[in-house]
């Protein structure tokens, strides 16, 4: 990869398209991992406004103290970089006190962790739209169009995604070429959204690296007959994914009626 071509193609992208809309800058929200720290980099060199957000809710200690660190970094590097902490665990907890309760806490955890996702999508728009700021996603090629690993309608809730063509190692080179912190380079990415430090590859069952494989094994028609062993494994843990979340990657269905109904 052209690392220098491509992070000037898409800091111009950016600022060609901010403009074009008319707004002032981006506001995204920092998690003190990878993609929000490339993404914010990237937002910050169009020399547009950028508004930082970071909104824990029960967060891991660690994931809060490299998103500071890295909002730090940006404001010493960058002009018009801004920060606005906005803790959410109060209103996540009065949310959860609000909903019936369920007999097995266990059967809600997932829909709990992605309604995380979608009080910070809230709390993002409200700042674009007091600010006139384009909420800037922070997906990458193989969460967003592979296993579909991300909250529908929660950081998939975005204006435009500067990285959604870069695989995940790609983002890595791009953070290295930044100069982004390291300290956010060597932490094992993570969705930040069950209040400790299980990464994605727990979640998952794979690396990225392995991810990126499969992902292009399927686009080159294999099946996971063509496979043994651990890539066999891999492959199928990319299938189950990629086919359980399509829904996120999709248009949304609609139903056309017939013209002769009508």
């Amino acid at each position: 990869m052209q690392t220098e071509k491509v992070v000037d193609y898409i800091v111009n992208w950016l600022k060609d398209y901010a403009t074009k809309a008319g707004v002032n800058g981006f506001v995204i929200g920092i998690s003190g991992g990878i993609d929000s720290a490339v993404t914010s980099t990237l937002c910050a060199k169009t020399g547009l406004q950028l508004l930082c957000l970071e909104m824990p809710i029960h967060q891991a200690p660690s994931q809060v103290s490299r998103a500071l660190n890295h909002i730090s970094w940006l404001q010493k590097n960058f002009n018009d970089v801004r920060m606005t902490q906005v803790n959410l665990t109060p209103v996540f907890d009065t949310l959860v006190d609000s909903l019936p309760p369920v007999d097995n806490e266990e059967d809600r955890f997932m829909s709990l962790a992605n309604t995380r996702a979608r009080l910070r999508m809230t709390s993002l728009y409200y700042f674009a739209a007091l600010e006139k700021l384009l909420v800037a996603g922070t997906g990458n090629k193989v969460e967003d169009f592979g296993v579909g690993f991300y909250t529908k309608y929660g950081d998939g809730g975005v204006d435009l995604s500067p990285i959604a063509d870069l695989l995940k190692t790609e983002v890595y080179e791009i953070a290295k070429y930044l100069g982004v912190n390291q300290e956010i380079i060597e932490a094992q990415p993570t969705d930040g959204l069950w209040g400790d430090d299980r990464t994605d590859e727990d979640q998952i069952g794979a690396s990225y690296p392995e991810l990126e494989w499969a992902m292009k094994m399927n686009d080159e028609g294999k099946t996971a007959d063509d496979f043994k062993g651990r890539e066999q494994e891999v492959f199928k843990i990319y299938k189950r994914f990629n086919n359980s979340n399509k829904h996120k990657m999709i248009p949304i269905p609609v139903c056309e009626i017939p013209t002769s109904f009508k």
